[in-house]
């Protein structure tokens, strides 16, 4: 993540779009406002992380719990625009858009830069009706990946779904606990060598914890230590 010089004193009362102000229907609801909405659900597990970026955004706590509430007013309330065309508002013409099958389905996949994230950006996936399928951050097609190997690469942020997947096929899709979350379910070697059963979580599609288990999968039995013989 590339700091981004911030508009205004850190613990200032509003960032650059003034977010922490009145709930007001009227103001423009920015990718600033909108990069706070993907912080504020990753804060769950990386509250660490969030603060840098929120500090470097130059926004106050309270900006960001206001972008977040006015993000959920937008989508649940009952004269909501639609998904496509919401992303469109708020994040303006894509920076890129392509065709895609996936399967026996058709999709059109558009692609946002986000300041916070150079490296990444933020995918929708959607139907030829115009529905939104998928919503997440994927890497930007001129940024290398990340070199992941053992469990001890998966750090927070490092790598998106779809790179960890590849990294350590075959890897099981799991339900996420909310509709911008996913989980996998993998195996994969440490930095001895030794397998491990591994659960990744990620937040709008970049990696925020992984549960790694005890004892190394395949790992050989140890042996028991030898008795010594009693003294006569």
């Amino acid at each position: 993540m590339v700091p981004v010089p911030p508009a205004n004193p850190p613990d200032s009362p509003s960032g650059p779009s003034s977010p922490s102000g009145p709930s007001d229907s009227s103001v423009p609801f920015t990718p600033l406002d909108f990069q706070l909405v993907l912080l504020r659900r990753m804060a769950d597990h990386q509250p660490g992380l969030v603060e840098d970026a929120r500090h470097a955004l130059g926004v106050s706590p309270a900006g960001m719990r206001e972008a977040n509430k006015r993000w959920q007013a937008m989508t649940r309330s009952p004269r909501s625009r639609p998904a496509r065309s919401r992303y469109l508002s708020v994040l303006g013409e894509p920076e890129s858009r392509a065709r895609r099958r996936i399967g026996d389905l058709d999709c059109e996949a558009r692609r946002w830069r986000l300041p916070l994230w150079p490296d990444l950006r933020f995918e929708i996936l959607t139907a030829p009706d115009g529905t939104v399928w998928n919503e997440w951050l994927v890497r930007a097609p001129d940024a290398g990946p990340p070199l992941l190997r053992t469990v001890e690469d998966l750090t927070p942020w490092s790598c998106t779904v779809d790179e960890a997947a590849r990294a350590f096929a075959p890897a099981r899709p799991l339900e996420g606990t909310a509709p911008t979350r996913w989980g996998l379910a993998f195996v994969a070697p440490d930095a001895r060598g030794g397998r491990h059963e591994v659960v990744a979580e990620f937040t709008w599609g970049l990696l925020q914890r992984t549960a790694v288990g005890g004892p190394p999968v395949d790992a050989p039995p140890v042996a028991p230590s030898p008795v010594a013989p009693p003294r006569g």
